[in-house]
This record gives structure tokens, C-alpha cells and sequence, in this order.
């Protein structure tokens, strides 16, 4: 019986004041006025003095009480009805002034339960007043009882009861629209057509109309997206950007409008202003869109947003009124959200896959590149043994295979990074520390580096992300050594700290880098010094980067936070 949305304990505390302000006004009157006729005088004070007793216990109870259950509101409602029907026969009958008292259990019906309390608390009301009536003129022939205001009484209810249960019917609406509204579906879903389907159908159910149009431009693309909701099917299209240029003319812009006749010559729509409505004739749609989606009445609101512009049409409105261009305007707010949050998750995804292609052309050139230019210099030195010594040309091709299949291992590698799912760090099921001694010995073959490894300060797993990033870091780091620092030994330590931090310092005896002294991560970024690669690998990893050069050498530290 009662809406979704129904300030039950508010409405309830609102009856107990007025039980009370009636129970003790009209016992005040009674006193103040002792010759108002009482068949029953003793009882009818009784009467008074118990029903102010009792609204003052209900409105304690209803104070001090978070809900009001629905048994409790049933309950006191068939109080008061019963108290009412009391003071009627104890008093004048159907002449008693305590007449009033229906009518407030009227309203207490309307704001309780609507038409349907309204309803048949007036049948109660009425057969209570009419059987007093019956009883006072047919069985006790009270000379005092008058049929014509009897009458007049009687339908004077019916007629209140007509009125409030209208009332009822209105609040009961407003009620079911602002449930809607509250409940509307908050799925999470990342499908276009799904999210404009349910935003677009929901819409429709609101305000009772079959087909929804949503007409809006996205930031500064130059596409005009349409959706249309049409008996069950969402119909897309991008159309140009001036397709429909304007959707609705200037006067009309920015505001929500009503046009009941679009068959008028010209039309007449009523147009939401600032606290009030006005005029205005002339047609509401751009000729194309109308021809494009014919209807015979329109209602429109605008979509306006940070990321979104454009308008909402609701078409085939029937017996529309003002009071809906209030609620096309909440929910066009509601599915210009849901458009904002299309169009901001297009954006994420597409950051997310540009900084993932950006990630990966990092490693292929970190890794794989940086190796072909190795094996590179390999060829060159088979290319000179060959006139030299072409006895051991055999040997050295032989090994520069060895790297080759390597590196296509590794590719491999960078291919099942990109599937939605891997088992481990490695690809193969190795171990971070294993995949690092394995890098070691194959940079020792590629650039004729010697390389100490120590990994002893891995004592817990590193999750799969960060042993891969640790693993580029390592390599890059030892290429750039034997490659720009021309080193003949590099030392590296990979170790992990209390709270699970991994730092990687890699050493070196080569000519270091255009510069000496010690620099962090902020001053090389400012004065754009060191490896450029390796600053932005440990920066988009909220890592921290140190870098100390002299003419001796180079050391390398970096510190990477665990993501976990």
C-alpha cells in the first residue's frame, strides 16, 4: 500500500501533534462553552479527558521511536476512528460539532496510505455517521435531528473524502517517481548499448512514453551520437556534427520544453523558465529530426555536462503537463551522468591501452632491440675473424644462434604478457632470481661484459608486475653499462627490504656518465641528466631513482614499492 519512499516516522509525528492540538482545543471549547448540548455530558468529558491522555501517550511513543511499524499506524488509526464514532454518539449525534473529527482521520488516511486510506476511511467514517443518524432519527426520534443538514453533513464528507483521496492519487504519483529515481539501476556496466538500453528504457518508464531519443556530442569529437529506445530496441548512429544543428532553436536552448500538438501551424510549447513557465510558438525540432522521428507530441530536456552536450526527448507524450518538465529535467540529469560515464571510461580504456602500448614498445626497446644491437656487433666481429682466423667462424656463429634463440624466447615472452592472463613472472614458470642469472650469462655472451650477480636479499616472492619491471630495469641498466659506459665488470644487487620494497643497485668500473656526482631522481629529471629510460620506467612506478658518476665508474640505485 505505501510507496517505497514514504517519511513514515516524520508523517506520524506530525499526527500525534495534531491529536493533541485537537483533543485539547476541543476539550478547551467544551469548557469555555459548558452549553454545548452533550446527550451524555459526564461520559463525552470522559471521553475528551481519555483521548488527550492517549494522543499524549502516542505522540511520547512516536517521539522516541526511530520506524513506525505498520501494525502501530493501523492500530492508532482504528483508535481514533472509534474515539470519533464515541464523541458522535455522545454528544448530538449527527448535529455534534465533534463532526470535525472525521475529517482529520480523513487527512491522517491520505498522508498514511493515499487514496486507498482515504477510501476506506471515508466508508468507515460514513457508516459510522449514518448509522448515528439512522439511530437518532428512527429509533430515538430526537426532535433536535434535522434531516437536511444531516444530508448536507453527509455528502460534505463524501465530497471531502472525493477531494483528498485525489490528493492521495497526486502524492501516491510523486512518491512512485521519486522511488523510481532512487532506484534507478546502478549497474556497472561498460557496454555502450547496454548502459544507453537501460538508461534509455528507465527513462521511458518514468514518464510513460515508448520511445526515447538521447542526441549528444562527446568533448571535442566530431561525431553527433544518437540513440533512440523504440518499442523494446536501441537504434545508434554518429551522424556529422552540424546533422541537427540546432537540435531545438535559441529560444528554446538550455531549457526543458513541452509541445502537446506538433500538428499545430506553429505549434504552441510551453518552455520551463526560472520559477515559472512561458509561451512560445514556433516548431521545437530541427526539421530533420522531426522527419527522422516523426510523433505527434514532444518532451525535451537538456543533456548538459563537463563531457557531454546535447538534449533528451521523450516522444509521444500523452496528457503531459508542466509538472513533468520538472521530472524530464531530473532524469535527463540522471542519463546525462550515464553518458559522462561512457564517455570517461572511453578515455581510461584508451589511456590505459596507449600507456600499455607505450609500456611495451619501452621493453622491445630496452630488451630485444638493445640485444639485436648486440648480436650486431657480434657479426661484425665473425665478419673480421673470418679473413683473420676462419677456423673459429664455426664457433662464434654458433653462439650468436644461441642469442638469437634467446631472444626469440623473449619475445615469446612479451607476447604472453599481453594475454589477459599469465601464471608467472617468467612466462615459463622461472623464478625472478632464476630469470635474472639467466640474463647475466646472456649479457656476458652478447656485450662481453662480466657480470656479478648477487640476489640473496630475495627472501619473500615479488609479485608477477614487479619482477618483470625489476627484471627490464636490471637489463637496461646492464646494456647501457657495457654499451655507453664501455664497462668491463658490472656488479649487481637485487634485495628486498622490511616491507617488501626491491632495491636494485647496479655498479660499474666504466667511464660513468657526462657528469660527476650524485644526483636523485628530482634534480636529474630538472637538469636531464642520466638514463632518460630508466628514469621514466622507475617514475611510472612511483619508484625512486639515484644515480652517483665519476670518471672511474657508475652506480646505479633504484628502490621500486611493492603494488601490493
Amino acid at each position: 500500500m505505501a510507496s517505497p519512499y514514504s517519511p513514515t516516522s516524520r508523517q506520524e509525528r506530525l499526527i500525534a501533534a495534531g491529536r493533541i492540538v485537537l483533543a485539547a482545543s476541543s476539550l478547551l471549547a467544551v469548557w469555555l462553552d459548558p452549553s454545548e448540548p452533550a446527550k451524555y455530558a459526564d461520559i463525552a468529558y470522559g471521553l475528551l479527558l481519555a483521548y488527550l491522555a492517549y494522543s499524549v501517550v502516542v505522540a511520547l511513543a512516536v517521539a522516541r521511536a526511530e520506524a513506525v511499524p505498520t501494525g502501530w499506524r493501523l492500530a492508532t488509526h482504528a483508535v481514533d476512528l472509534v474515539f470519533f464514532s464515541l464523541f458522535i454518539y455522545f454528544t448530538a449525534g449527527p448535529s455534534s460539532p465533534f463532526m470535525a473529527y472525521f475529517v482529520f482521520a480523513l487527512v491522517c488516511a491520505t498522508m498514511r496510505w493515499q487514496w486507498r486510506g482515504t477510501l476506506w476511511t471515508a466508508v468507515a467514517s460514513l457508516v459510522a455517521y449514518l448509522s448515528a443518524g439512522l439511530y437518532f432519527g428512527e429509533v430515538l426520534h430526537d426532535p433536535d435531528f434535522e434531516l437536511h443538514r444531516f444530508i448536507i453533513r453527509a455528502v460534505y464528507l463524501a465530497v471531502l473524502a472525493v477531494l483528498l483521496g485525489y490528493l492521495g492519487s497526486h502524492e501516491a504519483r510523486v512518491r512512485d517517481e521519486m522511488s523510481a529515481l532512487a532506484v534507478w539501476p546502478r549497474e556497472a556496466e561498460t557496454d555502450a548499448d547496454a548502459v544507453l538500453g537501460e538508461a534509455l528504457s528507465y527513462a521511458g518508464g518514468l514518464l510513460g512514453v515508448a520511445e526515447v531519443l538521447a542526441v549528444w556530442t562527446e568533448g571535442d569529437e566530431p561525431w553527433l551520437h544518437l540513440a533512440a529506445w523504440r518499442d523494446g530496441e536501441l537504434l545508434r548512429s554518429r551522424e556529422a556534427p552540424d546533422a541537427y544543428e540546432p537540435l531545438a532553436p535559441e529560444p528554446l536552448a538550455g531549457a526543458a520544453f513541452l509541445c502537446s500538438d506538433l500538428g499545430e501551424s506553429p505549434p504552441a510549447v510551453l518552455v520551463a523558465g526560472a520559477g515559472k513557465h512561458e509561451r512560445w510558438r514556433g516548431e521545437p525540432l530541427h526539421p530533420g529530426l522531426g522527419r527522422r522521428f516523426p510523433s505527434k507530441s514532444v518532451l525535451s530536456a537538456p543533456l548538459r555536462g563537463e563531457g557531454v552536450a546535447g538534449r533528451l526527448f521523450f516522444l509521444g507524450a500523452r496528457r503531459m503537463t508542466a509538472d513533468e518538465l520538472l521530472l524530464a529535467e531530473v532524469v535527463a540529469s540522471v542519463v546525462r551522468e550515464r553518458l559522462e560515464h561512457l564517455h570517461l571510461t572511453g578515455r581510461l580504456l584508451h589511456a590505459a591501452a596507449t600507456e600499455e602500448r607505450i609500456r611495451l614498445a619501452r621493453d622491445l626497446h630496452d630488451g630485444v632491440l638493445q640485444s639485436m644491437t648486440g648480436v650486431a656487433l657480434r657479426l661484425q666481429a665473425v665478419r673480421r675473424q673470418l679473413a683473420e682466423e676462419p677456423a673459429e667462424v664455426g664457433e662464434s656463429i654458433e653462439e650468436i644462434q644461441r642469442l638469437i634463440a634467446l631472444e626469440q624466447r623473449d619475445l615469446r615472452f612479451f607476447i604472453q604478457e599481453l594475454k589477459p592472463a599469465h601464471d608467472s613472472i617468467a612466462g615459463n614458470g622461472r623464478e625472478l632470481t632464476g630469470r635474472l642469472e639467466e640474463l647475466a650469462q646472456r649479457i656476458e655472451r652478447e656485450w662481453d661484459l662480466r657480470v656479478e650477480l648477487d640476489t640473496g636479499g630475495l627472501a619473500r616472492p615479488v609479485p608477477e608486475r614487479l619482477g618483470r619491471e625489476v627484471y627490464h630495469l636490471v637489463r637496461e641498466a646492464l646494456v647501457n653499462a657495457a654499451r655507453h659506459g664501455e664497462a668491463a665488470s658490472v656488479q649487481v644487487r637485487v634485495a628486498q627490504s622490511a616491507g617488501s620494497d626491491v632495491a636494485i643497485t647496479v655498479t660499474d668500473d666504466g667511464r660513468g656518465f657526462p657528469f660527476q656526482g650524485r644526483y636523485a631522481d628530482g634534480a636529474l629529471a630538472e637538469l636531464n641528466l642520466g638514463p632518460k629510460s630508466l628514469r621514466e620506467r622507475v617514475a611510472a612506478l612511483r619508484g625512486s631513482l639515484v644515480v652517483e658518476s665519476s670518471s672511474t665508474g657508475a652506480s646505479v640505485g633504484i628502490v621500486l614499492p611493492n603494488p601490493s
